[in-house]
This record gives C-alpha cells, sequence and structure tokens, in this order.
C-alpha cells in the first residue's frame, strides 16, 4: 500500500477549502502520494491538528476571518517545532511580500487555479519527502 500525505486546509470559507479539494483531487502530481486533507475554519483548530502530529503540509488562506492564513502561518512557524511546509493562498500577487513575511514556503493566488496550486502542493511534498529521507 502507497504512504498517503496529509495536507491540512485552513479557511473560514468552505467553498475556499472546496476549490483546494477539486484542484488536487486525489494526487496533485504522479510522483507524490496521494493526498488526504484535514480541513480547518479556525485558527485553533490549526494548532490542535498540527500539536496531534501527522501533517505534510499546510495551506492556509490569506483572505480568512478572523484571523488571515499570513498571520496564522507566522504563528505556528514561531510556535510548531518541525512545522510543516505551508502553502498561502492571497487574494493578490502583490501580497508576496506579505507571505515572505509570514514565512510561508509557496504562495499561489485565489481564486484557485487547479495547474498552478497543484504544482505548487507537490513541490512542497517533494521537498517534505526529502527532508524527511
Amino acid at each position: 500500500m502507497q504512504p498517503t500525505a496529509t495536507v491540512l486546509v485552513y479557511s473560514d470559507d468552505s467553498n475556499t477549502r472546496e476549490q483546494v479539494r477539486l484542484a488536487v483531487g486525489r494526487r496533485p502530481a504522479a510522483d507524490v502520494p496521494p493526498v488526504e486533507f484535514v480541513e480547518c475554519a479556525t485558527p485553533g483548530a490549526v494548532v490542535r491538528e498540527l500539536d496531534n502530529g501527522g501533517i505534510d503540509v499546510c495551506v492556509l488562506d490569506g483572505e480568512a476571518v478572523p484571523m488571515g492564513g499570513m498571520g496564522v502561518c507566522r504563528q505556528i512557524k514561531d510556535e510548531v517545532f518541525n512545522c510543516p511546509p505551508v502553502l498561502l493562498l492571497m487574494g493578490r500577487p502583490q501580497d508576496a511580500w506579505l507571505a515572505t513575511w509570514s514565512r510561508a514556503d509557496a504562495a499561489v493566488t485565489l481564486p484557485v487555479d487547479p495547474e498552478e496550486f497543484a504544482s505548487a502542493l507537490a513541490a512542497l511534498l517533494r521537498r517534505k519527502r526529502l527532508v524527511n529521507v
């Protein structure tokens, strides 16, 4: 049986979480494992899931309310030991500097473009696999 990658998706908007799931399908690329999603609608849920362990990549919505994904990213990068890589969803390409400030590992713009998103997620999963070898 092939291992699975666990992707945490944080957004207060269920439509955004659905866009992420649909963009990836079961596998973002042929050379990475199939993915399972853990969905979170609050920052507290994100921290609880990360504390439980087993998350390979986090996808955080920069437009989430009441706390955007950039703030959540910066917090988890500071507070979570061996924090998984973070893919940030941004409202505008001009916000790339904020993604850097938040210490996100990658960023794509909303609405989710399936090809761009799957490519960015696959790159983070590959990097995570290489780091854990």
